[in-house]
């Protein structure tokens, strides 16, 4: 990866984990820094104040040092793929033009999306090597990143912790040949983008991006295979099951009452079920106090 200088899997894998992670661990850390020393607070005195002061700052400075190179990787992989795209080493084209060609000339589409979003919806005919898929790994660093993952708006958007399949070049190599015309495509067209310039770099030179990705197509645009539309394959979590999500919104608009009278329903039993819940709970807080009392 270093070789290749591409340093946007990073974000990616973390965009829903270690870019929340980091900061995340460096916090706790804080806290436990702060609350496990050994001097008790009423002891304390301007010396020890003043290195946990600085040890304070350190960790802040830390901090803000990390997410300025994310930053600048983010802007210098832009910069890498608006070159690519600008000197014409990878062609671009719409959803309806990648579909003339994969159903007209028989073009090769990659789809590089992770199995959460292939499984849901897929083009006819397509070849599924996903360049970042599930984490499935269950380590401590792991499940930190998975726990940093969910509360930091996985539970909404349902959007899994993804990490880097390091086979993905060598996958490819055993599929296509290095002058093979490959459409590559992806859900919104981000990661699409990496693998072109994962590509690209290791000697394919007839590369073609589909700008927008998969969700960026109409119904009539691609043929489809699977249980839904390609819009919705990226959508999950609390926002797909209450209807909040921009896929959604749409289709509602065009289906009319129907369909948003079941979202609509949907939300009242969230509530009702939550209302629920909080009355259980005072009964049983009720329960255990008159326990106690006797």
């Amino acid at each position: 990866m270093a070789s290749l200088a591409l340093p946007f899997p990073k974000p990616l894998v973390i965009s829903r984990s270690n870019l929340q992670n980091k900061p995340t661990i460096k916090f706790w850390a804080k806290t436990r820094y702060l609350n496990s020393s050994k001097i008790p607070s009423w002891r304390r005195g301007p010396a020890d104040a003043k290195n946990l002061q600085c040890g304070v700052i350190r960790m802040q400075a830390g901090e803000e040092d990390y997410e300025l190179k994310q930053m600048r990787d983010v802007a210098a992989a832009k910069k890498r793929w608006d070159a690519l795209i600008r000197e014409g080493k990878v062609k671009v084209l719409t959803p309806r033009e990648a579909g003339y060609a994969v159903q007209l000339s028989n073009k090769p589409l990659l789809d590089v999306r992770p199995s959460t979003e292939r499984e849901k919806a897929w083009v006819k005919g397509s070849t599924w090597i996903p360049i970042f898929d599930v984490d499935s790994k269950f380590d401590v660093g792991a499940l930190s990143r998975k726990l940093t993952n969910f509360v930091m708006g996985g539970w909404w958007s349902g959007m899994p912790t993804l990490s880097y399949d390091s086979q993905f070049l060598s996958k490819v190599e055993e599929k296509f040949s290095k002058d093979t015309d490959l459409i590559v495509a992806c859900q919104k067209g981000l990661r699409s983008l990496a693998a072109c310039e994962l590509l690209y770099n290791s000697g394919y030179r007839n590369l073609f991006w589909v700008q927008g990705g998969l969700e960026a197509a109409e119904e009539e645009e691609l043929a489809r295979e699977g249980p839904q539309p390609l819009k919705f394959a990226g959508i999950g979590g609390v926002s797909e099951f209450l209807g909040w999500t921009d896929q959604q919104r749409a289709a509602a608009a065009k289906e009319g009452w129907g369909y948003r009278l079941l979202f609509s329903a949907r939300l009242v039993g969230v509530f009702l079920i939550a209302d629920a819940l909080f009355l259980g709970t005072q009964q049983v807080g009720r329960y255990l106090q008159e326990i106690r009392s006797h």
